[in-house]
């Protein structure tokens, strides 16, 4: 019987697993959709139970394929969306729903924690999106909760102790809560007693190493052999980048989903990042990475395409924009459809369509929304770059990568060699390959990389129609400058009309 591992992602809006054997070859995958609970605007909460339900209905659905049944399943390693939180009581048991990542209704414990201890927090932005604002919210807003919190944790983590019964966070999802000292490895209790936060810290580990045993009864529930190793893992930008072979300094990759991310490592803090960059740790023990994101990319195609392009096919939608030209013969957008966060840190901004007239066609608009979603990620490169990053090869992930004429695109903004990988799995490719090196079975990761990760083709850049775009990007950084009053006062009109 030949080994293989399991790399899990718990997503946003769906688990993935994926079997994966000890030479990088995906056996196969599948996947469960999960339902957003938003009790009122701007609230995004999940229930931590409908993430470990959906893992072990994928498991179940792997264990049975021709690929897989046959399959010994040695260990496996889990990813998951950062920030969000949860919170345990005594028994182990969740007290409420895991408040999301995208979820604002932080922002007066954003401002408290500002006036205490400034805009930045151990190299991050004070934002809505990280868990120390969400602790403070619960501790704020829900006592019962807050006096019966044993400890917290986020997502990946409660499944993985749902699996182990053992309660552990590793380094790079520890470092998005603004409550983790990324240089000392260790949580930073002194900011938690500033907000009233003690003792419900779990456990700190390593994104490679074992952590334990699968529990035997839900081995045998989902088909698996009694003793499952399982590896701490990663946060879901950490393993998509490992999964898509950025381990080493100034490695940078692109992913263009829901949201958009600029993500590039590097092994020692060179400047202090503001612009609300990230800096974070990566699932390698020695590298970190800063990030840039944009918070409406893949979803403003989607706007599009369900309110105005009348349900086309993504395809479709690609095959008009790239029937138009460089600029989109004289029409901008800019995707601040959920406000933004690099690098304005914006929730008021508001997305718009600058120069529309009625000689412009809906290629012309898709194209507009393709390229503003681009220059929105170049600012992030752009500043990385300014900051002294040699930013020469971009690796694209995602929804924009998914056609040629978006990864050309990409060149010529970003004027760098973008390539595509041949088999894209995403965070559960990065929590596979953590599997495998927390299994001793290759000596490095970057060992495990290199048979792991395979690169498709390569797009380069041309020089001509980088300098057309830079001139449209200068007019598009513009726009938010010109619209931040204007947005700002429709959003507070529109508010007081409810």
């Amino acid at each position: 019987m030949t080994d293989a591992v399991l790399g899990i992602d718990i997503g946003t809006s769906s688990v993935k697993v994926i079997a994966v054997n000890r030479h990088g070859k995906v056996l196969q995958s599948a996947s469960e959709s999960l339902d957003i609970i938003q009790p009122q605007n701007g609230f995004n909460e999940q229930h931590p139970e409908a993430w470990f339900e959906a893992t072990k209905r994928c498991i179940k659905r792997l264990m049975v394929t021709d690929e897989v049944k046959h399959m010994h399943i040695s260990g496996l390693s889990l990813s998951g969306q950062m920030h969000s939180l949860v919170i345990l009581d005594d028994n182990g048991e969740p007290l409420r729903n895991a408040i999301l990542w995208n979820d604002t209704r932080t922002t007066p414990q954003c401002e408290v924690i500002r006036e205490k201890l400034g805009d930045y927090v151990l190299d991050n932005p004070v934002l809505e999106g990280f868990t120390l604002t969400k602790l403070l919210w619960i501790k704020e807003n829900k006592p019962e909760h807050w006096r019966n919190t044993k400890v917290f944790l986020l997502p990946k983590d409660y499944v993985r102790f749902k699996l182990t019964g053992k309660l552990n966070m590793e380094y790079s999802d520890a470092s998005s809560t603004l409550l983790f000292d990324h240089k000392c490895k260790a949580w930073d209790e002194n900011i938690g007693e500033q907000f009233g936060i003690h003792n419900i810290y779990p456990k700190l580990v390593a994104s490679h190493k074992l952590v334990g045993y699968m529990d035997e009864e839900i081995a045998t529930e989902l088909g698996l052999n009694a003793q499952v190793a399982v590896i701490a893992g990663g946060g879901d930008n950490a393993c998509g980048a490992l999964g898509a072979g950025m381990i080493k300094t100034n490695e940078t990759l692109c992913s263009i989903g829901t949201s958009g991310v600029v993500l590039s490592c590097e092994s020692e803090k060179h400047t202090d990042y503001s612009r609300n960059m990230h800096y974070f740790n990566h699932a390698l023990e020695d590298m970190a990475y800063v990030m840039g994101v944009t918070l409406a990319a893949g979803d403003s195609l989607q706007w599009l395409r369900r309110n105005i392009l009348g349900h086309l096919s993504y395809d479709e939608i690609i095959t008009m924009a790239s029937q138009s030209q460089v600029g989109s013969n004289g029409l901008l957008f800019t995707p601040y459809l959920s406000g933004e966060r690099t690098p304005h840190g914006d929730s008021n901004i508001r997305g718009s369509f600058i120069g529309l007239s009625s000689l412009h066609s809906r290629g012309d608009m898709a194209r507009a929304v393709i390229e503003s979603i681009t220059f929105s990620l170049f600012e992030s490169i752009k500043y990385l770059r300014d900051c002294g990053k040699d930013i020469q090869h971009v690796v694209s992930i995602g929804g924009g990568a998914k056609s040629d004429f978006w990864l050309q695109l990409q060149a010529n903004i970003f004027n760098a060699e973008i390539s595509k990988l041949k088999y894209e799995e995403g965070p559960c490719m990065g929590a596979a390959i953590l599997a495998v090196c927390g299994l001793g079975w290759y000596e490095s990761i970057e060992a495990a990389t290199k048979q792991f990760i395979r690169y498709e083709k390569s797009f380069k850049p041309d020089s001509e129609k980088h300098k057309q775009y830079m001139q449209y990007f200068a007019l598009y950084q513009s726009v938010y400058r010109q619209t931040q009053s204007l947005t700002a006062s429709l959003l507070e009109i529109s508010k007081s009309k409810k």
